[in-house]
């Protein structure tokens, strides 16, 4: 499932199959909530260089609803994206509801944010909807621990976790001859908050289980940037050389840097396509808010270096008009350029890792970033 190809330092550069392909590694997922990555179509994700997508099991579930795709074909057929899909198991947004939520051992009941509907989500029927979706990745239910927690609010989290998560598995274990994509994969999720004695029982928990991959979940939820690096630093020396790391929903280029010189392979995150639709662009010479008066006549690409599509054609003064008209095309070329740009930087450590210069390409990226805290 996973061959790692070359190591710099921490740094590691893979290849991941997975039923629907090959996943070249460190790999960016743009996410697709609704079975959609929003402003791009299938062929315009391909043209940028998405090769994975993200899918939402808590909103597919709820609307069209998991099983009116199951009987479409599952999600790959539904929304004509021929790659591999990874679906989260619905746990974050859960979380996202805070008191409109009640947690049990047994599950989380909640009300639908679609009808007001009250429904039930347990680790089996999450594992079993993602497989009505056809995931290629398939991620267990788990409860995302708040920030700030104490030790005893974290552990008592990481625990119910680690027994939803050996639910998870039996599912997807006698799921797998059913309506379960052949070949998918389970990914654990180590939690435990800030806590490194938590991340690290965690994490040995769930090898005791037995996964595919496994994530690193609870990170990008409030902590500051040097809880994220701490943690970081703390678990990725201790998860299995030879499987697939995936920090969930993180972030911005420089954590995406930070992150890989730490032993991760995967991410995801809205950032790049929110963003985008809002005006705020990622460029080699620093971000552009384009929406700001200076670009109202600046006959230039958003980035000289980029040969993005939007760069290849579009002036700043273009796309500063399409966003303060709120014109569609305007959120489709500034998506797009971001998802190249994220897709492109990955591409970088890719490449910089394989010829032993992860180190000076960090380096770089950092004087050209003006960051706050260093990237290696």
């Amino acid at each position: 499932m996973f061959e790692l190809l070359a190591k710099d330092g921490a740094a590691r550069r893979g290849e991941l199959t997975l039923p629907h392909g090959k996943v070249q590694t460190p790999v960016f997922q743009a996410v697709g909530t609704y079975g959609t990555v929003k402003a791009m179509t299938p062929r315009d994700l391909r043209d940028c260089g998405t090769q994975m997508l993200l899918g939402n099991t808590f909103h597919l579930m709820l609307r069209p609803g998991d099983k009116r795709i199951r009987d479409l074909g599952g999600l790959h057929k539904f929304m004509q994206w021929d790659g591999p899909i990874l679906t989260d198991s619905g746990g974050f947004q859960v979380f996202s509801l805070g008191d409109l939520r009640k947690m049990t051992e047994h599950s989380v009941v909640f009300r639908s944010p679609v009808n007001g509907d009250k429904v039930e989500l347990t680790p089996e029927s999450s594992i079993q909807v993602q497989g009505n979706l056809g995931s290629d990745v398939v991620m267990v239910l788990d409860e995302c621990t708040a920030h700030p927690a104490t030790y005893e609010q974290a552990n008592a989290s990481m625990e119910l976790s680690m027994r939803w998560a050996a639910r998870c598995k039996t599912t997807f274990e006698n799921t797998q001859a059913g309506s379960m994509n052949p070949g998918s994969k389970l990914f654990g999720i180590v939690q435990g908050g800030m806590f490194e004695d938590l991340r690290s029982e965690s994490l040995q928990n769930l090898q005791q289980i037995e996964f595919d991959g496994y994530a690193i979940g609870g990170l990008s939820v409030g902590e500051s940037k040097e809880d994220m690096i701490r943690v970081l630093n703390h678990i990725t020396p201790e998860m299995p050389e030879h499987k697939p790391r995936y920090l969930m929903g993180v972030g911005t280029p420089e954590d995406l840097v930070r992150a890989v010189g730490r032993g991760v392979d995967m991410f995801d995150c809205v950032m790049p396509t929110r963003n985008g639709r809002n005006g705020y662009l990622f460029t080699s010479a620093g971000v552009v808010k384009i929406r700001n008066a200076q670009h109202r006549n600046a006959d230039v690409a958003l980035d000289e270096n980029c040969n993005c599509y939007t760069c290849s054609h579009f002036s700043r003064a273009y796309l500063h008009h399409l966003d303060r008209c709120g014109e569609m095309l305007g959120a489709m070329l500034m998506t797009q350029h971001n998802l190249h740009y994220y897709h492109q930087l990955m591409a970088q450590l890719r490449a910089s890792i394989e010829t032993g210069t992860f180190r000076n390409l960090a380096t770089s990226l950092q004087n050209q970033w003006n960051c706050d805290h260093e990237l290696v």
